[in-house]
């Protein structure tokens, strides 16, 4: 097969030509050998399509079944996994499919992989099947399904994407872990303090008062007026208020200048901030070492990477990467000049593209990356729910002496 390439030599200046190889992944290793770092590689004769292009990212293909959207990121999981499994017994990627439909019993699995061995008997790729389905295979997924096809090495990068995928429900898991015990502080405490406040503090006070004509305690008097406020019209209101208020930010966040803003904004949160970063790091180290591991080319391989930070900041980040890729820059000066990226993994990546092991070296630091992210979780962990229960006992201590100090108050004045 006859490539042609786009790239930069180790003295920066850019290059361009064609390359014989038996793959792509074959045409990146000899232009690695040769000392040159490929920026964008197709086949001569037909083009590739990009992996994963800005218009494919705005842009997804609808889904062709109403019970496509149904299918969640633990079926693909175990959909990649038994496929791995089953290239790695010799068998056709046909019978695969059909194979792996016939035990799955969810229906919304087996319309899709029904689908899918549809299209591959047809004389489609798996990827271009797979593409059709955009809201359940990811950009970085369809990218290594293709590299996979084309370099006739699809058992292995279906092994990697399970990996993959594997990482990627771990850190789901453990943020929906870190944040399960704070909303339900944060619940328990708001129902406590509206039932005290509301309901338990009014006919207190009014028990008191109507046995004694000694004033109120500020505490009480600031605490009888919050309850007056929330059992009134305004009090209504309000609630309307915050609720409209909520819904109108969510909208706003899913707007690209509202997503920028709050993206950047959550990374300068103390603590939080840190834990959005380690994370977003380790899937840069990992699903770049991937792709390039498997043959594509950088520029391809940062467009799929951006979209898997979780971040929009560090995404854009990506692109301002890519740009300067472009014009014959490496990927770790406009990583560097971000300051957004650790300065260990800047001169990973620097040291890599001296070196052409890039992948291996990313690939290597994945685990590091990732245990660092983890540590990042359980720190987020332990802290938050200690501060949010110092929070909730503050307010609820000031609520229970607001209660006692008018009993206490009319308690002295009977002594006198």
């Amino acid at each position: 097969m006859l490539f042609e390439y786009q790239g930069i030599d180790n003295s920066g200046t850019k290059i361009s030509g064609t390359i014989e190889a038996m793959d792509r992944r074959g045409a990146i290793v000899q232009l690695k050998g040769k000392g040159h770092f490929a920026t964008h590689l197709s086949e001569q004769s037909t083009k590739t399509r990009p992996v994963a292009n800005k218009s494919e990212r705005t842009s997804k293909p609808a889904e062709s079944t109403i019970f496509s959207g149904k299918v969640n990121s633990n079926d693909v999981l175990a959909f990649t996994s038994q496929l791995h499994t089953a290239l790695q017994s010799g068998l056709p990627l046909l019978d695969c499919l059909n194979i792996i439909n016939k035990q799955v019993t969810k229906p919304a699995l087996k319309s899709l992989l029904a689908q899918l061995a549809e299209k591959v008997q047809s004389g489609d790729s798996l990827s271009d099947a797979m593409a059709k389905h955009g809201r359940t295979f990811s950009p970085l997924y369809l990218a290594m399904i293709r590299v996979g096809e084309t370099a006739g090495i699809l058992e292995q990068t279906t092994g990697r994407l399970v990996e993959l995928l594997k990482r990627e429900s771990h850190v789901k898991s453990s943020l929906k872990s870190a944040a399960a015990y704070p909303l339900f502080v944060l619940s328990i405490g708001f129902i406590s303090v509206i039932v005290l406040v509301t309901l338990v503090l009014p006919r207190i006070v009014e028990m008191l008062t109507s046995e004694s004509n000694t004033g109120l305690p500020w505490p009480t008097q600031i605490l009888m007026s919050l309850s007056d406020f929330a059992t009134s019209i305004y009090g209504l209101i309000l609630v309307i208020g915050l609720i409209t208020a909520l819904i109108l930010f969510k909208r706003w966040t899913h707007t690209p200048a509202g997503q920028f803003k709050w993206d950047t904004f959550k990374l300068k949160i103390p603590i939080f901030g840190n834990v959005i970063k380690t994370i977003a790091v380790g899937r840069f180290a990992r699903t770049l070492g991937s792709l390039t591991h498997g043959g594509i080319a950088i520029l391809e391989a940062l467009s799929v990477v951006r979209d898997t930070l979780g971040n929009e900041l560090l995404a854009r980040d990506i692109d301002n990467v890519a740009q300067k890729v472009k014009t014959g820059a490496s990927v770790a000066e406009p990583l560097a000049e971000s300051g957004n990226f650790p300065p260990l993994l800047v001169q990973i990546v620097s040291v890599g593209e001296q070196t052409g092991k890039l992948d291996e070296m990313l690939l290597n630091a994945a685990d590091t990356f990732d245990e660092s992210s983890d540590a990042a979780v359980q720190r987020f962990n332990a802290i938050l729910p200690a501060v949010l229960i110092l929070l909730l006992a503050l307010v609820v201590g000031f609520i229970v002496l607001a209660m006692l100090l008018p009993v206490m108050v009319m308690d002295l004045g009977a002594g006198l």
